[in-house]
């Protein structure tokens, strides 16, 4: 399989289907185009692994199927290895987890715009408008919940890791870039999504690069 992903530091996107390989456990190549480069337009129409996607990423090959879309990646690659991977067994606990993960997919539009995804940077004296407050209390009660009904298994949303926390991954990046305060069990499910392995992997390559994506970085120098 063949992944394409965007500018670690930025894409929360990429960061979903990339946390959705590792998941599935089968072997996959990464292919990084920097987003909104020079020559990002160009590249968009003539290469051939991106033009099916109509220049979006995450986009995954296996083979001949071509798969453009994060939650489609979840579920293509579920298909592949049983769903019983990505998804918790329990029927209600599922229920939620697709639920939440359907619902970071489609919404949260205020946080996303506000507090773009910037991995390296840390912002001081960040006060979020009236409709990030909103989506972040929003994600404080689905986390509450889900850890209350589902969590005592382990340190995640349902326990153990699974689809519902690749979803909500970039969000634990978002908090911790804008200093958004929550309370401890958040900060302790933040902790522990942030030093996973997957994560501090990927951590760790958007700090090493060398792009710089001035639209993204603006926000963080407000």
């Amino acid at each position: 399989m063949k992944l394409i992903v965007g500018n670690r530091n930025y894409s929360s996107w990429s960061l979903r289907g990339w946390l959705a390989c590792k998941q599935s456990g089968l072997s996959f190549e990464v292919l990084t185009v920097p987003l909104y480069g020079e020559d990002w337009e160009v590249q968009k129409r003539a290469r051939e692994d991106i033009a099916p996607s109509s220049g979006k990423v995450p986009i995954l090959w296996d083979g001949e199927a071509v798969v453009w879309d994060s939650l489609a990646i979840v579920e293509y690659l579920a298909d592949k290895v049983g769903r019983d991977r990505f998804w918790p067994k329990q029927d209600d606990a599922r229920a939620m987890a697709r639920s939440m993960a359907a619902e970071m997919h489609s919404g949260y539009f205020a946080l996303r715009n506000e507090c773009t995804m910037n991995i390296r940077a840390r912002v001081d004296g960040y006060s979020p408008s009236e409709p990030v407050a909103a989506d972040v209390i929003r994600i404080l009660q689905l986390w509450a919940e889900a850890r209350a009904r589902f969590g005592k298994g382990g340190p995640f949303l349902f326990g153990a890791f699974c689809a519902a926390d690749i979803f909500y991954a970039p969000v634990v990046s978002r908090f911790l870039t804008y200093g958004i305060p929550v309370p401890g069990f958040a900060g302790a499910y933040m902790e522990a999504v942030w030093e996973h392995p997957w994560m501090a992997e990927w951590i760790a390559e958007a700090r090493d690069e060398q792009w710089v994506i001035e639209q993204y970085e603006q926000p963080a120098r407000a």
